[in-house]
């Protein structure tokens, strides 16, 4: 019998590594999971919107069983470490702002990464960035939560819960589209790209 895995495990088997943007969003999720009370959402209780579409926001899904599917995942494209978490049960919601300083590198690190990720760095470099990056990810995993980030309580209008539509077979490629995103176009229901 295996054993259970703890959520860091958890969080990295799904997102694929370990990095410093998922030890972000870890730290994040826990934070606003505190402050709320809450629990990993089973289904709509809790939501989540997230300002940006980085690393963390995959640990944002595991820790709080806010996914895209549910829809009780929101991508607001502002390319901001902010993130909003609002719990139906309470009526409660937290913000949550990752402080600059937390995801400040020093200079020389960014040469070091972009020979890693071009390809081009020796072994000792590789090794280098691997032990950089582990040390930053223990640094934001145990740094203070007062340190981390802001957080405060604010009010919010709930966006309403998922809808499931209708689907339709696109006249044109034969698709499945579904309902409000379906388009009439010459007397025949088609999808977006075969409308334009």
């Amino acid at each position: 019998m295996c054993p259970e895995k703890g959520d860091w495990d958890k969080v990295i088997e799904f997102h694929g590594h370990s990095c410093p943007g998922v030890a972000t969003g870890y730290h994040v999720a826990m934070v606003a999971l505190q402050k709320l009370q809450a629990i990993r959402a089973g289904d709509e209780e809790l939501v989540a919107i997230v300002e940006n579409d980085s690393c963390g926001v995959d640990a944002i899904q595991v820790l709080t069983g806010c996914t895209f599917g549910k829809g009780n995942l929101i991508f607001n494209d502002l390319g901001k470490q902010v993130y909003t978490f609002a719990c139906r049960n309470s009526g409660r919601a937290v913000r949550v702002a990752v402080k600059g300083s937390v995801r400040s590198q020093d200079p020389s690190f960014e040469e070091l990464r972009d020979k890693v990720y071009g390809g081009t760095a020796s072994e000792q470099e590789r090794k280098a960035f691997h032990d950089h990056q582990q040390s930053r990810i223990r640094y934001i995993l145990d740094l203070p939560d007062d340190e981390f980030c802001e957080i405060w309580e604010i009010k919010i209008e709930f966006p309403a819960k998922a809808s499931i539509y209708d689907s339709y077979n696109c006249a044109k490629c034969g698709e499945q589209v579904m309902e409000p995103r379906a388009r009439v176009k010459g007397g025949m229901i088609v999808c977006l790209p075969c409308s334009e």
